[in-house]
């Protein structure tokens, strides 16, 4: 049974999202240790997904046992507050009774912003590559395990981050602090080794992008996946704060 004392946050994200941002926005709090994405070595090595740029380093920088990973969610005791940056289709086939011991965030973004700057990095993405099904099974299992959860969408956080923060801290039942806007451009140690592939745009940033629409047309090859993820992206937006 994990320290009741202390908060452990797991951020549940679809890939290209505002999920890094998020993490180094907790990162500049004193009270709070970050992990990035702790599952994914287990993913790559459970589902053999070596297309994803340096998939070989990344079972080697970390732990692949996803059972030992949920182990050390539960049990690091390092800061007051524990903030682990999880991409939900990570998860897999693991138990997921874990998800009562600590305080769920869901991070949802609109597929028609989230699909194609995904495909700049792995081209033509499958359901299992970018999360939206997987977002809402674990909803059903948050809801049924009465889990304590929040889901924030991507867009309305991004058009008032710190109100968004603000709520999102009451619910964990942390203080917001002001710091947790802003942040030194460049990498922070807590990256994970794919930083390079992934984190361009948020190394460039000192806070939290504002919100622009996408004004290029949709790619007409990946239509098909987004028919498929927008009733998944509808169940979370309605849920969303």
């Amino acid at each position: 049974m994990s320290d009741q004392k202390i908060k452990r946050i797991c951020l549940w994200s679809c890939p290209r999202n505002i999920s890094t941002a998020t993490m180094y926005s907790f990162a500049q709090r004193k009270d709070t240790k970050v992990f990035d994405e702790p599952l994914y070595a287990y993913y790559l090595k459970q589902t053999n997904s070596n297309y994803h740029p340096g998939t070989q380093e990344i079972i080697n920088s970390m732990e692949s046992d996803g059972n030992k990973v949920v182990d050390m969610m539960l049990n690091n005791n390092e800061k007051p507050v524990l903030f682990f940056k999880n991409m939900t289709h990570h998860l897999l086939d693991l138990d997921t009774s874990f998800l009562k011991e600590v305080t769920n965030v869901l991070l949802t973004r609109d597929p028609k912003d989230m699909i194609p700057s995904f495909n700049q990095v792995i081209e033509n993405p499958t359901m299992q590559d970018v999360g939206y099904s997987a977002h809402t099974k674990i909803l059903k299992e948050l809801d049924t395990l009465n889990a304590k959860t929040i889901v924030l969408d991507s867009t309305e956080t991004l058009k008032n981050p710190e109100a968004k923060l603000k709520i999102l801290c009451d619910f964990i039942g942390i203080t917001f602090d002001s710091n947790m806007l802003s942040w030194k451009a460049g990498a922070i140690p807590e990256d994970g080794v794919w930083a390079p592939y992934w984190y361009t745009n948020v190394h460039k940033s000192t806070g939290f992008n504002k919100y622009v629409p996408k004004k290029k047309d949709f790619p007409e090859h990946l239509q098909p996946l987004l028919e498929e993820c927008i009733p998944h992206y509808e169940v979370l937006k309605n849920r969303s704060i």
